[in-house]
């Protein structure tokens, strides 16, 4: 059980570097500019809420779980005033397969030959209960391999984070607890509280319901059974994210990374240092 938990989380640092470029590289962010949408979260909750259908704010926040709904709330619905859900997935998917052409360029067969692995990957996903990576598994696949590369990474990671708010809903873990929560751990609150739009009031009553918990100490980092808490949902997301890998087997497993994981090296080295999820240092299983 290890081992495949162990592939799983492996397999998300090789995937998500690749799915990124969409908040990142600066041709996808112009696409959304290009679009009519300025200022940088229209695109973004456009592009990544536009598979749910034009969905309002209060399911946009559920499906993201760790932002504050008001935050939400500043651009759905309204950003549907200015596009239709149908052309920011256009949009989005051409800004994403531009970046890759740059960050990938000379490396398209080997791109195609990713995406075919991943999307075999994904051909056995569970969807119950994974409102958003369902309603992207609805949407039609590229012919374009750089294009169909970035679809199948961005399923398998929004499948992987539906499984992951499970597990903080199923810790009793609410979504401005998970952003304190993983400040306490590892990321400042300079980075996650603005692009997460949670209140200083919020985010204090937050931060004293998991001290209230013992979770996190007075110098606002992660005890002993914090760490614990943390360590345990982050078990259960590997676990709820292991059947793709679990059905390739050890061979499938060691071709996809052996083809994914140079795209991967080269999609994380454009990405900044550290991000809301993270350092990611694509790791082979």
């Amino acid at each position: 059980m290890a081992d495949t938990m162990s592939a799983a989380r492996a397999m998300w640092t090789m995937f998500e570097p690749v799915h990124d470029v969409t908040y990142f590289a600066p041709e996808a962010l112009r696409a959304f500019t290009e679009a009519g949408l300025r200022g940088y979260w229209r695109g973004y909750f456009a592009g990544r809420a536009a598979p749910l259908g034009g969905a309002g704010a209060a399911v946009v926040a559920a499906s993201f779980y760790n932002f504050a709904p008001a935050f939400v709330a500043r651009a759905i619905p309204g950003v549907w005033d200015l596009i239709t859900p149908q052309e920011a997935i256009a949009v989005r998917e051409a800004g994403a397969a531009t970046s890759l052409r740059r960050l990938l360029g000379g490396r398209e067969a080997e791109a195609a030959r990713a995406a075919a692995l991943l999307w075999r990957a994904a051909e056995d996903l569970d969807f119950a209960g994974r409102v958003l990576s369902a309603a992207n598994s609805e949407l039609p696949a590229s012919g374009d391999p750089l294009t169909r590369l970035w679809q199948a990474t961005t399923l398998l990671r929004e499948h992987r984070g539906d499984g992951h708010f499970a597990a903080l809903a199923a810790a009793g873990i609410d979504g401005c607890e998970a952003v304190v929560l993983r400040c306490a751990k590892d990321i400042s609150r300079d980075l996650m509280q603005p692009v997460r739009g949670w209140t200083d009031e919020q985010w204090g009553a937050a931060a004293a319901r998991l001290a209230e918990r013992g979770w996190i100490g007075e110098d606002a980092t992660l005890t002993v059974a914090g760490r614990a808490v943390h360590d345990a949902v982050e078990a259960a997301t590997d676990l709820a994210a292991q059947r793709p890998w679990t059905r390739m087997g050890a061979v499938g497993l060691a071709e996809v990374a052996d083809v994914l994981w140079p795209l991967a090296q080269a999609c994380a080295a454009a990405l900044p240092e550290v991000i809301p999820v993270g350092r990611l240092q694509p790791t082979r299983p």
